[in-house]
């Protein structure tokens, strides 16, 4: 009996194998020829229908595709493209302010020929706050790209001013949207998470994407005090992170210091420190996007009774802006006319200014230069310049510094007193971020190389494996998904200069050719040669600019012009007639003649008229 029921069992167990062997050999033959390739990156799991066990195919969703094209590796210019199949979002599109050897750029934005190439995929544009590195940029790449923007409330109106001033308003749709709400954009949604910055109206972002959820926090801090009273959501991230964060995109402009940020509300005694029994005129400056630093200098004017005058363009439309949506408190009578000044002691006066960073044609920098048209610094003025120098701004700043010290004027600025707090988070403050969301995958931005090395440190000791941290160039791929993340290949990316009007058509050559003139200045060598016989009719006079002082320097004139001669008598000798070797040659040997008597360099350009 027992023989029996094992030769049943065994039976039994050998038509349960043919009949899975054949249960997959018709479910493989199900599967057309050019879905091959695709089942292999697919995967199969096991659901129950009714009594019997059978097995489910289901395609792997594609790669998530994270891709800067500015903001790594340098401060500013920041832009973000995630890129899930066909579809795009794009976070934040902000400006460069030119280095000092970009010599006449007003501006630098970012190479956007990789969205121009993918306009159709597009979704929309969405700004974390109403900074110039992350808005700056909107105005030139919408000419470009048109595509709906999407923002919370002050960020919004800082877009149309600029929109405005480019006559784009009316072809740009602008949705406002409210902290604590998600837009949808296709297979991805977008949540705006209320977050802490100098700016109101600041969010961290979280985006929702098929393979999972991205948090890009923009530029922030952790203020447990922020003057609006409005804390960061860090009960929403805790959530994200329960419910599970596929990567961290995280600001890393302050991420070589230790500590804490201290919270804004700290500059504010400091502020009534400096106003009380103060009989001086009181001047600030500082950046006209600080709105909770205005507030703060509101405030002590309140409290210490004086009115504020305004000066600065930049200024005037962010007070503007901010006051049109409750963003600043103050009394109706508090804002005079800078025309009025006149009309108050010093003592009942604060005048707000820009010109924190030393920039040559700020209000500060012209009031230091005697050049305002309508106030004059004097001995009785108190200057408190309530910034920190942007990382190269430092020898402008103490330019200006020292200028408004000789006119006599009493002047406070960072490293006198506690005037100013930054923005950005410091080391313990990322930890918290990271410790709410618990990433599987982490990547630095926003930072120069340090900042972003800096910040992966901080990470590998919160238990991010060092395999799982990214640090990217701009333009470089980032692929993601549940079981990997790698890096794939390049698009196009850069700089684009903005001189004037012109986009674009400043590159590293006229950059060159424009150092090497403030350098060693130009020789321009004019003739007049005879077409047919290839001799000199009239000249050569040889022009200067920015090389020698010529009235004082006409020995040396003299013997380039006679060396000019001896060299074309040359050519001609040779028969030479082909202009462009006659221009190549004198340029190059002209070159020469004069390195050997000055050791100097200057460029020179040779023009010759035919007759």
């Amino acid at each position: 009996m027992e023989e029996k029921q094992k030769d049943n069992f065994k039976a039994t167990k050998r038509k349960n194998v043919v009949t899975e062997k054949r249960r997959k050999t018709t479910h493989k033959s199900l599967i057309s020829k050019e879905n091959k390739e695709h089942y292999k990156e697919g995967y199969k799991s096991r659901k129950v229908q009714g009594n019997k066990s059978i097995l489910d195919f289901k395609f792997k969703p594609s790669n998530l595709k994270i891709i800067a094209l500015g903001g790594l590796d340098e401060i500013g210019k920041n832009i973000t493209v995630f890129e899930y199949e066909d579809e795009i979002v794009l976070v934040d599109c902000g400006l460069e302010f030119p280095e000092d050897d970009m010599l006449g750029v007003d501006l630098v934005i970012p190479d956007v020929t990789y969205l121009i190439r993918n306009k159709e995929k597009i979704k929309g544009l969405v700004i974390t706050h109403g900074h110039e590195d992350h808005i700056g940029s909107i105005p030139y790449v919408l000419q470009q790209v048109n595509m709906p923007i999407y923002a919370t409330r002050l960020t919004a109106k800082l877009i149309e001013h600029k929109l405005e001033e480019h006559n784009l308003l009316k072809t740009t749709k602008i949705h406002i949207v409210e902290q604590g709400k998600t837009i949808n954009l296709g297979k991805m949604s977008v949540e705006f998470l209320r977050s802490s910055h100098s700016i109101p109206d600041a969010v961290m972002l979280a985006i929702h994407t098929p393979v999972g959820t991205v948090v890009h926090t923009g530029d922030f801090k952790v203020d447990y005090t922020p003057i609006d009273g409005q804390m960061m959501d860090l009960g929403r991230l805790a959530e994200l992170g329960n419910e599970g964060v596929l990567a961290l995109l995280s600001d890393s402009t302050n991420a070589e210091r230790k500590g804490f940020t201290l919270s804004e509300k700290s500059v504010g005694p400091v502020f009534d420190n400096l106003f009380e029994g103060c009989k001086k005129r009181i001047v600030v400056a500082t950046f006209a996007s600080n709105v909770h630093r205005v507030q703060q200098i509101v405030n002590s004017a309140v409290k210490f009774g004086r009115k504020i005058a305004v000066s600065g363009r930049s200024m005037m439309n962010m007070i503007d802006a901010a006051r049109e949506l409750n963003y600043i408190d103050a009394p109706d009578d508090l804002f005079i006319d800078i025309d009025l000044i006149k009309n108050y002691t010093d003592s009942q006066l604060v005048i707000i200014t820009t010109g924190s960073q030393g920039e040559t044609m700020s209000a500060l920098t012209r009031m230091a230069n005697g050049e305002h048209r309508k106030i004059t610094i004097t001995g009785n003025d108190l200057i408190i310049i309530s910034a920190n120098p942007i990382p190269g701004n430092e020898k402008n700043v103490s330019k200006v510094i020292d200028k408004l010290l000789k006119i006599g004027a009493e002047v406070v600025y960072n490293t006198l007193a506690d005037v100013h707090v930054s923005g950005h988070a410091c080391q313990e403050e990322q930890k918290l971020i990271m410790a709410l969301t618990r990433p599987k995958y982490f990547i630095p931005v926003h930072g120069e190389y340090r900042q972003l090395i800096a910040h992966r440190d901080t990470a590998m000791e919160m238990g991010i494996p060092r395999e799982n941290i990214f640090i990217s160039n701009n333009g470089r791929e980032i692929e993601l998904n549940q079981d990997e993340a790698k890096l794939g290949g390049t698009v196009p990316s850069g700089r684009v200069m903005v001189d004037g009007l012109g986009v674009g058509d400043v590159g590293n050559v006229v950059l060159r050719d424009r150092q090497h003139l403030s350098q060693d200045g130009l020789i321009v060598i004019v003739m007049t040669m005879n077409n047919v016989t290839g001799e000199i009719v009239a000249g050569p006079d040889v022009i200067s600019r920015g090389f020698v002082y010529v009235r004082e320097s006409e020995n040396l004139m003299e013997q380039v012009k006679t060396f000019i001669r001896e060299e074309i008598r040359e050519l001609e000798e040779r028969h030479v007639k082909d202009w462009g070797i006659i221009k190549s040659t004198l340029k190059d040997d002209v070159r020469d003649f004069i390195f050997d008597k000055t050791k100097r360099n200057p460029m020179i350009l040779p023009i010759i008229m035919e007759l």
